[in-house]
């Protein structure tokens, strides 16, 4: 059986059909969707971008975070922004080791800057070049960017990484040279050119709809038809009074327009699959690694004291080839790294060592019943929930934040005073689950002040 893995960066669960999304088109996912086992409760083990893709590329969690190292040569200083442990095996290398050709296409460029290793174990890797800060070209000077700045971005780093994007993009002539119609048609190629070299795993991680969102002006056109100011193509991220209704409601429009772009040339790949004649020997799993924010709860990005169901919340789809749970939505709580243990034990692929994720088959089948809880970590915040309450909390116990799902699923109103005896509980867990402690470093907190001044404290 052949093996594709999909990521979709930054798909927001509430902004697909399936999930009962009602104003963007996303056909292809809703198709994929009714042929796949459909999860409604998967989280990551850790966020975002490259902790998670630690997690998928492994089978092993990131969170807690432990030992982390700051990459010489990389600004993003997050906790678990590091490349693969030498001492973890990579999924890909566990299939080559078992027969299967491997593939890697990808356009999220953290996975390959000068430190990180994410393309290891794979027989051909595809770097689609020029995503947000890639240094491929020269950044345009900012008075060549007066159409798409604003004045609430002024003196912040949107400035230099909208310059630097827009150099990326600058020779782009239709709707084929966007990010996510190249992934997904280099994907439709690689398939082509390997259909004979059977078994094969092809990991394509698709970088869109992440920021900046810029597709064809009639993509999100569809969703603010009237807008005539600046187009909101990215955000600052803190706290979303900066922005008028209008630039909120026309920067969600070009989100959801990048979607159905991205949506539209999934199609043509899953479509692809079928005239090959290889959907009937593949098994297909699809996930995207967090959320985003739009102004829910005042807060516009990915902000870690933030840690709500916009952010949290999972894409998350097996489609087998046998139609087996078709068509089902499974409720129960799962990590995003339960894809993993799954994929292998079905591929009949036995690991090195014990992962930390949980074969799915069972729960899909009705045999088993999911997890009481979760935890997830971002930067130096930790996130849990179990089946009644949804808990935030710094690593150091300050600024906690407790919701009572049970009346208040979209966690607006902030119990944790008036139950302090569970948001101690609830630590408590958190900090046992993790080993004893939960790690704060002085470059995290260092990195931690393009949040911490507009948003601790106020959530």
């Amino acid at each position: 059986m052949n093996l594709v893995l999909i990521i979709l960066d930054t798909l927001r669960k509430d902004h697909v059909g399936c999930y009962g999304n009602k104003w963007i088109e996303t056909p292809n996912l809703d198709a994929l969707a009714k042929e796949s086992v459909v999860f409604d409760a998967a989280y990551p083990e850790s966020l975002p971008t490259l902790p998670q893709r630690r997690a998928m590329h492994t089978g092993m969690s990131t969170f807690p975070f432990y030992n982390y190292d700051p990459r010489k040569g990389d600004s993003v200083k997050i906790y678990g922004w590091e490349p693969i442990p030498e001492a973890q095996a990579t999924v890909a290398e566990m299939l080559r080791a078992a027969g299967y050709h491997t593939g890697f296409i990808c356009d999220t460029y953290h996975c390959f800057k000068p430190s990180m290793n994410f393309h290891r174990g794979f027989d051909q890797w595809i770097w689609i070049r020029g995503q947000e800060r890639d240094m491929l070209r020269a950044p345009l000077p900012p008075e060549a960017m007066k159409g798409f700045l604003h004045p609430w971005m002024l003196d912040t780093h949107v400035i230099p990484l909208l310059g630097k994007y827009l150099g990326n993009v600058a020779d782009r002539k239709g709707e084929e040279d966007y990010f996510g119609p190249k992934v997904f048609q280099t994907a439709c190629e690689w398939l082509e050119e390997n259909r004979s070299r059977q078994p094969f795993f092809l990991f394509i991680d698709s970088f869109d709809p992440h920021e900046p969102w810029d597709p064809p002006e009639d993509y999100w056109r569809k969703y603010d038809p009237d807008y005539s100011g600046i187009p909101v193509i990215t955000p600052v991220y803190g706290r979303s009074g900066i922005m008028s209704d209008m630039e909120l409601k026309n920067m969600m429009a070009h989100y959801a327009g990048e979607i159905t772009l991205v949506d539209k040339y999934l199609g043509k790949f899953l479509g692809k699959l079928r005239s090959l004649g290889l959907v009937d020997d593949t098994l297909l799993l699809l996930l995207s690694d967090h959320g985003h924010q739009f102004g829910e709860h005042g807060l516009v990005g990915k902000i870690p004291p933030g840690m709500y169901p916009e952010l949290l919340d999972l894409v998350m789809m097996l489609r087998h080839p046998d139609g087996i749970g078709a068509g089902k939505l499974n409720g129960e709580m799962v990590y995003n790294v339960d894809l993993i243990a799954t994929l292998l034990n079905l591929l009949k692929v036995e690991p090195p060592y014990r992962l930390d994720g949980r074969d799915l088959m069972p729960l899909i089948m009705g045999s088993q019943c999911g997890r009481d809880h979760v935890i997830s970590g971002f930067q130096d915040y930790t996130w849990m929930r179990n089946r009644d309450y949804a808990f935030i909390t710094r690593n150091d116990g300050t600024n906690q934040s407790l919701f009572d799902l049970r009346s208040d699923g979209g966690q607006f109103r902030n119990i944790a005073a008036e139950a302090p005896q569970v948001a101690r509980q609830m630590f408590q867990q958190a900090v046992e689950a993790a080993g004893g402690s939960l790690p704060v470093y002085e470059t995290g907190r260092q990195m931690g002040q393009w949040y911490q001044p507009l948003i601790e404290g106020e959530h």
